[in-house]
Parts: C-alpha cells; sequence; structure tokens
C-alpha cells in the first residue's frame, strides 16, 4: 500500500537544475567534501566510485586531492550528471544508487554525499556500495544533521510553519531520522561492513544579505525551494517575511549560520577462504 504522505512530501525532491541547485546547497558541499575526503584519508591509485554524485563536487575534489586511477560518478538525474561533466574530466553516468554502473568488487572506495536519505530503501543502496568495492574497500557517505544542525532549515522551516502551521510535515528534520550517527552506524553495520566510524562535519554558511539567503529558495531545486515555488504568491511573501523577521543579521546585514554533515565510514571485511 503506498504511503500516501510520503508521496506528497517527495514530490517537493526536485533535481533538475545545477546551477540552481548549486546555489540553494551545492555553494556549502565543496568545503563538506574536502573534510571528508580528508577524513577518509585514502591513498592514491585507487578506483572510486561517486553514487549520487549530484553535480559533481565530491568528485571534483576526489580528483583534486586523492591522485585517483579514476572517478566514476552516478545520478538519476541528467541534468545534475551534465553539471558535473562540465566540473571535473570524471566519467558520469546517469544510472541509480540502486543499480549501480560497476561490477561486484571493482572499486577501492565507494562514496555517497548528501543523498542517501533521499533514497526509498537506503540499506539497499548502502548493500548494493558495500558490494561494488573489493574485500578491504572503504564505504562511506555523509548527509546534512537536519534535525539539529542546519541553522538555514531549521530558521526556514520554523518561518514556514510559524505561517503555514501545514509545512511542518515537511521539514526534512522530521522526514529523514537516518540523518543522525546512530542511524547511519547501524546501516553500515547491517550492510556486514567493519570498523565502522562517524564524525560530524562543521561548516560556515555566510550570505551577504537577506536576498543572498532567499533567492535560492525561489528555483524550486530541493525539498524547501520546491516547496515554495510551489505556494500562491501572498503565501510565498508570508513565509519569505516570517522568515525575514527570524534569521540573525549583522551589523553589516550579512547572515551567519553553521551547517552539519554526520559522515560515516565502514571497510568491507575480507572474502573468507
Amino acid at each position: 500500500m503506498v504511503n500516501s504522505g510520503r508521496v506528497e512530501r517527495e514530490k517537493y525532491d526536485v533535481w533538475a537544475a545545477g546551477a540552481a541547485y548549486d546555489r540553494y546547497m551545492g555553494r556549502w558541499s565543496r568545503e563538506v567534501a574536502g573534510r571528508f575526503v580528508g577524513w577518509l584519508g585514502c591513498g592514491a591509485g585507487l578506483r572510486w566510485l561517486d553514487v549520487g554524485c549530484g553535480t559533481g563536487v565530491l568528485s571534483a575534489v576526489v580528483a583534486e586531492r586523492c591522485e585517483p586511477r579514476w572517478v566514476v560518478g552516478a545520478d538519476r538525474s541528467e541534468a545534475f550528471v551534465r553539471a558535473a561533466a562540465e566540473r571535473t574530466a570524471s566519467g558520469f553516468v546517469v544510472a541509480d544508487a540502486m543499480a549501480l554502473p560497476v561490477g561486484r568488487g571493482t572499486c577501492d572506495v565507494a562514496v555517497s554525499a548528501l543523498m542517501l536519505n533521499f533514497l526509498p530503501e537506503p540499506g539497499v543502496a548502502v548493500a548494493a556500495m558495500a558490494d561494488a568495492v573489493r574485500p578491504g574497500g572503504t564505504v562511506a557517505s555523509y548527509v546534512w544533521d537536519y534535525a539539529e544542525g542546519m541553522g538555514l532549515l531549521r530558521s526556514f522551516w520554523g518561518a514556514a510553519a510559524s505561517v503555514l502551521p501545514a509545512a511542518a510535515d515537511l521539514d526534512e528534520g522530521r522526514r529523514f531520522p537516518l540523518c543522525r550517527p546512530e542511524a547511519l552506524r547501524a546501516r553500515w553495520e547491517d550492510a556486514g561492513l567493519v570498523e565502522v566510524s562517524t564524525t560530524a562535519v562543521d561548516v560556515p554558511t555566510v550570505f551577504a544579505d537577506f536576498d543572498d539567503l532567499w533567492t535560492p529558495f525561489l528555483a524550486g531545486q530541493g525539498p524547501a525551494p520546491a516547496y515554495v515555488a510551489s505556494l500562491a504568491p501572498a503565501d510565498r511573501d508570508r513565509v519569505r517575511d516570517a522568515l525575514a523577521a527570524a534569521v540573525p543579521r549583522r551589523p553589516d546585514g550579512s547572515i551567519a549560520f553553521t551547517a552539519r554533515a554526520w559522515a560515516v565510514r565502514g571497510r568491507r571485511g575480507q572474502a573468507r577462504e
């Protein structure tokens, strides 16, 4: 039986314009990707798979810093794959996280950035990533901490719900219980991965002014912007005004938040004789 509430919420998970997404959330992703790759500490000459590669931010960081043998990025959004191909020379293909475009044990490292929570069966995707790496290979991911660590989205959904109470049901903090270290660790262990560990990655998210913060919400890329785009103009203005009143401003008019991601990594155990 289809969960109508889940279907209603998922209609706002829109990924169709790479540049618009980069301005909304992608601009913070590069710093998170850099810290994540540093935490992994993988050596040179490895074969990488980037699952749900989006606009290619993580693949680009891997290509720049890790001296990989090769990097393959896969995403189901054709527009994002095109944007990723423009960002770096790595190979990108349109493919679903549940049906990866590589053979079993062909990679040394399988990673994903900011996407596991959007999958209907994230555990299946983690198992597929584990299957894609060789024995001893690394499987790792990171997701935004929607419930506590995303200052921008905590302010947005609080403001939206204050004027349109039904918005509370769309809040990613409610929708995605996976985005916590305990839940991520459980998924990795369920996939048979060993030496599982998690860490928090905090990055500053500073907006020049309120227009810099608000304009990306009008482009419809990602759950919150897609929700804003769906509103009647009068309701959209009410949400904007509530958010403008709620955000903390510095003396120069800039607005500073912190964004937290939770990262997890594990190793595929050695094959038994």
